[in-house]
């Protein structure tokens, strides 16, 4: 397993040489990159009931996003439909920032998260109390509470510079803006839990390739409504 220093550092990277180049991918990799530093940041304090488990799940949880990212890359057929479909339109199109933001959240929340959980669970799942699994979910759940204190900096840091008229609504509204970015994204991870309990408990791998199918169809959907809407 990858440290999370590896990952963090190589997403620094990444968005060093994508804004050079005025990649807008460097929007979303620095919003993830902030929120990853954060939850690090929280494991290293004791905020999670167990931080190994976190850790492993942070962990897998980036090397989701740099496997689709390789395969992009190398043109290769693996690229995951969610992923090719955000780089494709983050590349070729002139999004608005919040675009090029909500469509790589939508990616990486809403197919590679419950991929990743299941991952981190599917071992110990069926065997644990339920004390076990109460925790499990609900160190989830205090990474919403992070998701929440990082929004402000990633409208300060990330959209604001990039779209002057946001950061003139940021200052009208408040934190309201910021408030609602952050119901999206948790709302969205609510969701996430239930289509890993569907895997965790599908009777076969072909059962869990028909979940996850249909898990990709309805985030490639989103973003499509995302890309039209906004």
């Amino acid at each position: 397993m990858q440290s999370v220093e590896t990952l963090l550092s190589r997403m620094d990277d990444h968005i060093e040489s994508w804004e050079k180049t005025r990649d807008n991918r460097y929007v979303f990799l620095r919003c993830y990159n902030m929120m990853s530093a954060n939850m690090y940041e929280a494991v290293k304090q004791g905020k999670f009931t167990d931080s190994e488990w976190v850790t492993q799940l942070l962990v897998r949880f980036s090397e989701y996003y740099f496997e689709a990212l390789d395969h992009y890359d190398q043109v290769s057929l693996e690229t995951p439909k969610v992923w090719k479909q955000v780089h494709d339109c983050t590349c070729q199109q002139k999004l608005h920032v919040l675009q090029n933001l909500l469509i790589g959240v939508n990616a990486h929340i809403n197919y590679d998260l419950p991929l990743a959980l299941y991952d981190c669970l599917e071992k110990e799942w069926h065997t644990s109390d339920e004390l076990v699994r109460a925790s499990r979910k609900r160190d989830h759940q205090i990474v919403n509470i992070i998701i929440g204190e990082t929004i402000d900096a990633v409208q300060d840091d990330v959209i604001a510079p990039m779209s002057p008229a946001m950061a003139v609504l940021d200052k009208l509204m408040g934190r309201m803006d910021e408030w609602l970015l952050s119901r999206l994204i948790t709302g969205w991870r609510g969701n996430v839990w239930k289509v890993t309990q569907d895997l965790l408990h599908a009777a076969t791998p072909e059962e869990q390739e028909i979940i996850r199918q249909k898990q990709e169809a309805k985030v490639v959907n989103l973003s499509n409504q995302i890309i039209r809407v906004i």
